[in-house]
């Protein structure tokens, strides 16, 4: 499959976003795990691969052993599949930019967070050096720098184990400015070449700038052969002599001076990054391993030195073998004298066909033909991307002049739609020919419609260009009714015009209704309320209908419906309420006055009786409150909500008659009369004698 892929849905699950990257093999979008929910990165393999079962066999196996390796410095590989013809590897996204486009930001970084880096990376490739597994693409591009600063590897999709496939893999893969010396020459990789690859990229990172560089990719491949690097001081001055030294250890040229495991330069990294002595098997800062043998210019080829791309095949054959071992070739009598002059150019000639046999580079012409034709036929070139064209166009003769990108339906993004002059036409050479190159649909920002009516939502879309659907309304605590409270897709997300977004209008608050809790024991009303999702507020009071501990009455009452997370307040009973009652009387020896029983129940009544004695009778009753009830003899008190009491007043009876004087009293009168009589004559005798 060509083109855009925005907008389809893999395997049932995976709906391909944005994309996001594209790379030597294979392009990245940003989607969407529909059954998880959560933001993933699918990576496509790219429609010349896809054909080929041994790539595909391949992806598919080293999918699962990077699904197996398991860092917080590697991109986790969720799943993979294949869908028609698509082969796809699902995997972790991960914000944030690669290192790549930091380094070119801002040049060289700071030695301390390049040795950071370095330090997470080994970690990373110690994982997987433990599982077997060779990354084989270890560059800037691969290294993903997250907001906080860490770091994670990814890529491992050209990755090999050890035990997969073959002993040997039937072509060698990596970047040309980052491949070790024997990954150029196709020898069997081992876990020293992702160090090799390692120390370039931190050589880049603490510099600013790549240990080779060339115009191709050959001539890079061949300057990581042949050519000892400049020491990294030489560039940027301000680099520790400990660090240098720790990046040319991991970049010497036979791997058996390189650091023995990843583990090994992780600890040397970190005794830098501590201020430790940095012990790296006695190798000084401008150590390196040097290159004796000199290799001969190869003619360029037209492959991005900054992409994955195929360097070769395995030794398959005889000539290839001896290609491989070019430089480490002896005197036929096997004296380890250095090669004549005449072995040299057998092992210049070997090499290339090393190359152009194993298809490394696709270099097209050797040796130019003597005599250029005054025309040539122009290749068709429509349906291919701009960098197959441009190779097809140099190898008959021409070249790619104007490049017009525009939007199309029907051709796929990054493919060509026509050309100028038209295939087929007789030109002549280094004639420039014009290409009109597909941007596949037109892509428009899906607008916010977040509190949008329905036609305003409708009036929105339709002005950028995109179709509309209402999904069924649900509802919201915090969208009013009948307002958009969500979309699909997202706000912001870049779709094809003409794309549907389906939205959903809120149905306003959820109600609920309100359970009857009345007579239930506080405990269970309270249980009950807060599982139908509600708040719960209790007040008491007492109640002689509802017993003690149950709810007398609730607010709103039962059968009303309430928002969700609402409250309802609770009146619980605190069993039934009783007063005092009393009495009191102005004479206790005139009469009595008492209740029927002291207590009385609250909204109850009490009666109380009036008895005055003999001689006496009532003058006045009032109860507590100030009313009169006359000389009543028994007074009922009604409805008693509060403590009562009465009063009376007991008088004598004015009817009752006088006593009649008795004998006895008329004796006693008489004794009276006589002592006072006898009294006087005491007193004048004595009055006399004096």
């Amino acid at each position: 499959m060509a083109g855009n892929l925005t907008g389809r849905l893999l395997g049932n699950r995976y709906l391909i976003g944005e994309r996001i990257g594209i790379g030597g093999m294979a392009e990245v979008y940003q989607g969407q795990d529909n059954v998880l929910g959560r933001t993933v990165a699918i990576k496509i393999m790219l429609p010349q691969y896809a054909e080929d079962p041994t790539f595909t066999a391949r992806f598919r196996q080293e999918a699962a052993a990077a699904a197996n390796l398991q860092s917080p410095y590697i991109v986790n590989v969720y799943d993979w599949g294949q869908d028609s013809d698509t082969s796809y590897i699902v995997m972790e996204f991960v914000r944030g930019s690669d290192l790549k486009t930091a380094i070119k930001q801002r040049g060289a970084i700071s030695q301390r967070k390049a040795a950071e880096i370095g330090s997470q990376v080994c970690q990373a490739l110690a994982v997987a050096h433990n599982l077997d597994i060779i990354h084989r693409d270890i560059k800037p591009q691969n290294i993903m720098v997250q907001p906080d600063g860490n770091v994670k590897v990814m890529d491992f999709g050209i990755a090999r184990a050890k035990n997969s496939v073959k002993a040997k893999t039937s072509q060698v893969l990596g970047t040309a400015h980052y491949i070790s010396p024997e990954q150029a020459q196709g020898k069997e990789l081992t876990a020293a070449s992702d160090i090799y690859s390692l120390g370039v990229v931190l050589y880049e990172a603490a510099t600013g700038q790549l240990p080779f560089d060339g115009p191709d990719a050959v001539s890079v491949a061949l300057k990581q052969v042949q050519e000892t690097p400049v020491p990294p001081r030489e560039v940027n001055p301000a680099i520790d002599p400990s660090l240098e030294a720790i990046i040319l250890k991991a970049m010497s040229k036979d791997p058996r001076a390189r650091f023995a495991t990843a583990r090994d330069m992780r600890h040397a990294l970190n005794d830098f990054l501590s201020g430790r002595q940095v012990n790296i098997g006695g190798m000084a800062a401008a150590d390196t391993a040097l290159i004796t043998n000199v290799v001969p210019v190869i003619p360029p080829a037209q492959i991005e030195t900054d992409k994955t791309a195929v360097m070769g095949g395995s030794a398959s054959n005889g000539a290839q073998a001896q290609g491989t071992n070019w430089m480490q070739s002896k005197d036929p009598n096997g004296n380890g004298k250095k090669p004549r002059r005449w072995g040299r150019v057998a092992a210049v000639v070997i090499l290339l066909a090393a190359l152009i046999g194993g298809g490394a580079y696709a270099y097209q012409t050797v040796i130019p033909a003597l005599t250029a034709p005054k025309t040539a036929e122009v290749p068709d070139v429509t349906g291919k991307t701009v960098d197959a064209a441009a190779g097809d166009l140099k190898s008959a003769g021409f070249s790619v002049g104007a490049v017009d990108y525009v939007y199309n339906d029907k051709v796929g993004a990054d493919l060509i739609i026509s050309q100028s002059p038209n295939a087929g036409s007789m030109q002549e050479p280094n004639t420039k020919i014009n290409l009109s190159v597909s941007q596949g649909i037109e892509q428009v920002e899906v607008p916010d419609l977040t509190n949008m009516t329905a036609n305003d939502a409708r009036a929105a879309l339709q002005k950028v260009g995109l179709a509309y659907e209402a999904g069924a309304a649900e509802h919201s605590n915090t969208i009013k009714e009948n307002k958009v409270m969500r979309q699909t897709p997202a706000a912001g997300t870049r779709v094809d015009k003409g794309s549907t977004v389906t939205y959903i209008l809120s149905a306003g608050e959820e109600t609920i209704k309100v359970p009857d809790v009345v007579k239930s024991l506080e405990g269970e009303a309270t249980a009950e309320l807060k599982n139908a999702g509600f708040e719960v507020v209790v007040d008491y009071a007492p109640d002689n209908d509802v017993p003690e501990g149950a709810v007398v009455s609730q607010s709103p009452r039962a059968g009303e419906k309430a928002k969700s997370g609402s409250t309802i307040s609770l009146v619980i009973s605190t069993g039934a309420q009783y007063f005092s009652a009393s009495a009191y009387s102005n004479d206790p020896s005139a009469g009595s006055v008492s209740p029927e029983y002291t207590s009385v129940m609250s909204g109850g009544s009490v009666t109380f009786y009036i008895s005055p004695n003999s001689g006496y009778v009532v003058s006045g009753v009032y109860d507590s409150n100030g009313n009169s009830y006359g000389a009543a003899t028994s007074v009922t008190l009604s409805n008693v909500l509060g403590d009562v009491s009465l009063s009376v007043e007991f008088a004598e009876d004015p009817s009752k008659p006088e006593p009649t004087p008795s004998a006895s009293s008329a004796a006693a009168s008489t004794n009276a009369s006589a002592s006072a009589a006898s009294s006087q004559t005491t007193d004048s005798d004595e009055d006399d004698d004096n």
